[in-house]
């Protein structure tokens, strides 16, 4: 079993093809919505049978969302009900085990981070079974992040087992700034320090945070609880439910709907593991992390990549374990409600910058041929593509282009019955697709945190109402910044690791 190869591992002949493999997520998107444009004026017939094909695709999808969603949020409001503190201290070894949590930081204020460590501090888990790394960045300024991060230290620091502060420089050849580097750049020190504890690396979780994570008080014990008990457990990363609600009542409509609709969408593909990559934040085995040399420091996407190389590392024996207790973090805010659509555009962007999977997976899946099956690989590509795919096609094709055909027809009088019933036809379609809007309206209030005691009653409706906007959403918040990230991607404009600017509210558990 050998490290997945990068950038800097390839032949001349697979830095080609890397390349040409960039091209593929962005030619099928646009091949799709320019094709489903030409053919609406050419052949109008085979557009709105395009169409209809296309919805009923996606009811089927949606119903299966549906279900999954219920199913997944039944077993997080399960999972919220059980002392999993009681529970571990039933399981053998549940004394060995040690918390390594890396928290990345770049310009936030110390609130943000004084109330992270509260909530580590807090947890049913004694904090002296923790190491904690907090990772500066140079470029954000060192004597600014030094005094930020002795304050914390002043404060917390003698509560852990170990507090380890890192400073990422700013000119590593082969870094780009971002998460990824800073990571990689800390990881060799966390190593060294769980070294000198002599604690053997099968005993350490890590876990992975973003500066304004909230961890639930149960969460590191259902973590330990459930590593404890998974069959091969080295060979797994465990992904939790991720809310972004600390901040969800103070945000504009439009970002709750987007904030939402995340926790959804990862809620949906817990129920089925096959399918999950690591998102966020996470946490993993830290054997597995050293084997395969920490996080790659030349991407954008490192929550995901970082599975992808461990399941390169050991041949496609690696997994991901859903965890059903969450953690928080912000939605994205600004001072100003135009600031917040434009975090929230870039922010999507970031995470829609994840087809530079696509390359990746395909250079090393041809390397890896011999010792990961056909099947793994297709599964994984293919999750992975019809993921990008319909992310930026699908909102467009239902909610604009899926009515071309039928103005076409109509502005040149086409007489064809099937211009006459498949509006009909759609309708009915999407009426029944609807289903996944109510259902989640239904399911987002339990998830919300309790209402400020500033914040009026009647904005509970308001919280329900706002799904309407879920079209404008799903278009300029959806479909544009995912086509936005794989065009560039095509076009070889590296996008750079944009860090999502955080708020200063009052934190609460999630």
């Amino acid at each position: 079993m050998e490290r997945a190869l990068t950038w800097d591992d390839y032949t001349p002949a697979q830095k080609k093809w890397h390349r040409r493999f960039e091209f593929v997520p962005a030619s099928l998107v646009w091949a799709t919505l320019l094709g489903a444009i030409i053919l609406s004026f050419v052949n109008p017939i085979w557009a709105v049978y395009f169409i209809i094909a296309f919805d009923l695709y996606w009811f089927f999808r949606v119903l299966y969302f549906v279900i999954f969603l219920t199913v997944s949020w039944r077993r997080h409001r399960g999972a919220l009900e059980i002392d999993w503190d009681a529970e571990l201290r039933k399981t053998a070894g549940w004394e060995k085990i040690r918390h390594l949590v890396f928290l990345p930081t770049y310009k936030e204020d110390i609130e943000i981070l004084r109330a992270t460590f509260r909530s580590l501090i807090t947890a049913k888990v004694d904090p002296k079974r923790m190491i904690v790394v907090l990772a500066g960045e140079e470029r954000a300024g060192r004597e600014a992040f030094l005094a930020r991060a002795e304050a914390i230290r002043a404060e917390f620091g003698e509560k852990f087992l170990k507090m380890i502060v890192t400073v990422h420089p700013s000119d590593t050849v082969g870094d780009i700034a971002g998460k990824g580097s800073n990571l990689h750049y800390a990881g060799p020190f966390a190593q060294k320090a769980v070294d000198e504890l002599g604690i053997p690396y099968e005993d350490v979780i890590v876990s992975t945070f973003d500066i304004d994570t909230i961890a639930h008080k149960q969460y590191f014990a259902h973590l330990a609880k459930t590593y404890l008990e998974t069959p091969d457990r080295l060979r797994a990363s465990y992904q939790p439910v991720v809310l972004y609600s600390n901040n969800i009542w103070d945000a504009p409509a439009i970002v709750r709907i987007a904030a939402f609709g995340t926790t959804f969408w990862l809620l949906s593909e817990l129920v089925r593991p096959d399918r999950l990559f690591t998102f966020s934040s996470h946490s993993m085995p830290f054997k597995a992390l050293v084997d395969v040399g920490f996080w790659q420091r030349d991407i954008v996407s490192e929550d995901s990549r970082i599975f992808l190389q461990c399941f390169l590392r050991y041949d496609g024996e690696y997994r991901v374990v859903p965890l059903y207790v969450p953690v928080s973090m912000d939605a994205v805010m600004a001072p100003k409600w135009i600031g917040s659509l434009v975090n929230l555009y870039k922010q999507q962007r970031r995470w829609a910058w994840g087809a530079e999977h696509f390359p990746y997976l395909a250079i090393n899946f041809k390397a890896k041929a011999k010792s990961i099956s056909f099947g793994k690989r297709f599964a994984k590509l293919f999750v992975l593509t019809e993921g990008m795919y319909t992310w930026a096609t699908a909102p467009l094709l239902i909610f604009l282009l899926g009515q071309l055909p039928f103005t076409i027809a109509r502005l040149s009088g086409r007489p064809e019955v099937v211009f006459q019933n498949a509006p009909i036809t759609l309708s009915w379609i999407m009426t029944c697709a609807m289903l996944g809007v109510f259902a989640s309206a239904v399911l987002s209030l339990p998830l919300l945190p309790s209402r400020p005691q500033h914040k009026r009653r009647y904005l509970h409706v308001v919280m329900l109402l706002q799904w309407m906007l879920l079209p404008f959403t799903f278009i300029l918040f959806g479909s544009i910044p995912a086509i936005d990230a794989q065009t560039r991607l095509f076009l070889g404009r590296r996008l750079g690791f944009w860090v999502t600017p955080k708020t200063v509210l009052e934190k609460k558990e999630a």
